[in-house]
């Protein structure tokens, strides 16, 4: 048998599914144990959107629409945007419903990059952004941040990357695995940078809802100097508790907008037709459960932050948003993020993510998900004290 195409070589699977499935086979062979490495929420979907899903599937809504999706949520995606971002755009010719966040995301870098052409990517980051950039013959070019700076973007920090091949810079606000919002210099050094050397910024919003402590979210395509060239993209999976309807956007300028178009058209076609129903049921119906949501959360980013504080050689910032907890175990004496993450999954059946899966800027850092129960966080807490502390002995 001939082999695969040579660029797999360079892609590895998902370390989240892979923390996952070793979770599944372990609880499958009897084993306890507390998954905080998933990035889910633990809650249903609202009512409300179930609710009209499930009355669009029992009225025969379950046919093709138009590729770029059905009128109704581009309006209202519009409308969302001017909204809560202040980015204005036209809903029929600067925004694509999608199949998820993700698949915006790689239809946008497909767009966009040539085989060989450079993205910038801010590390810590979210696991599969390499991986999208290698499936397409792109390079992935690693921005490390700095956690004793918080993990801040500077304008400097993004220059000395730039070469003649750079064509993206790929900013994630608020940031898996780190927790950090970017504050309104941050989002202007990413759009000045941008414009200056012509560039584009793709932006991952997806955690947009999900902040604390009255952090305010600022989005590049709100800039001025990014509003031409920004494509921002964001979902209903985290806000509304929609992983598994796999429903997402992409809004940006009239003419990437249209090529993005054709990648869609000849990939996936559409979202569900129905799933776009239930989206639209989303961003026009109530939004408490959003809110209710967003408040455990942060009582639960609040427990879990005291508790990892309290655990000898770890240290941790407190998040701005999303639900990850990104505490500092340089202090506990392990040679690395992975070794203290199967160390801690043997010794104490608790599964988290190595901060090194989040690339360079993330070593020395585990992540751990706040997107389950209180009781859950507390035990885990617990678990991890006694191992740590009978370690030292």
């Amino acid at each position: 048998m001939r082999s695969v195409a040579r660029r797999f070589g360079r892609i590895e699977k998902s370390a989240t599914f892979a923390v996952l499935e070793l979770v599944q086979s372990l609880r499958a062979q009897g084993v306890e144990v507390l998954d905080l490495g998933g990035g889910e929420p633990d809650f249903d979907t609202p009512a409300h959107i179930t609710a009209e899903g499930a009355g669009a599937l029992a009225g025969g809504f379950t046919h093709y629409t138009a590729s770029r999706g059905i009128p109704e949520l581009l309006t209202a995606i519009s409308r969302k945007l001017a909204e809560d971002n202040g980015v204005s755009v036209d809903p029929a010719t600067e925004v694509i419903v999608t199949p998820s966040a993700k698949n915006a995301l790689f239809t946008a870098l497909t767009t966009l990059l040539d085989p060989g052409d450079e993205l910038l990517v801010p590390t810590p980051g979210w696991v599969s952004y390499h991986s999208m950039a290698h499936l397409i013959g792109a390079v992935p070019v690693d921005v490390p941040l700095d956690g004793d700076d918080g993990f801040r973007i500077t304008r400097e920090l993004l220059e000395r990357r730039i070469t003649d091949r750079t064509k993206v810079i790929l900013v994630n606000t608020p940031n898996n695995p780190t927790g950090r919002a970017l504050d309104a210099a941050e989002a202007e050094a990413v759009a000045a940078v941008a414009d200056e050397h012509d560039l584009f910024v793709v932006s991952d919003e997806i955690y947009e809802k999900i902040v604390y402590g009255g952090t305010k979210h600022v989005s590049p395509a709100s800039l001025p100097a990014g509003a031409g060239r920004t494509l921002l993209v964001n979902g209903f999976s985290k806000a509304y508790a929609m992983t598994g309807w796999r429903l997402g956007y992409v809004a940006g300028p009239a003419p990437v907008i249209s090529e993005m178009l054709k990648v869609q058209q000849h990939s996936v076609g559409c979202a569900g037709s129905f799933v776009q129903r239930g989206g639209l049921a989303a961003l026009t119906g109530p939004q408490d459960a959003v809110q209710a949501m967003t408040d455990e959360y942060a009582a639960r980013m609040e427990l879990i932050v005291a508790g990892l504080d309290s655990l000898p050689g770890v240290s941790c910032p407190r998040p701005e948003g999303a639900f990850y907890a990104f505490p500092d175990i340089r202090g506990t004496g392990f040679a690395s993020s992975a070794e203290f993450a199967t160390w801690l999954l043997s010794e104490a059946g608790v599964a988290v993510m190595p901060g090194s899966a989040f690339g360079p800027g993330g070593e020395g850092h585990i992540r751990l998900s706040f997107a389950t129960s209180r009781e859950v966080i507390t035990e885990a807490i617990d678990r991890m004290a006694t191992a740590l502390h009978q370690r030292r002995r």
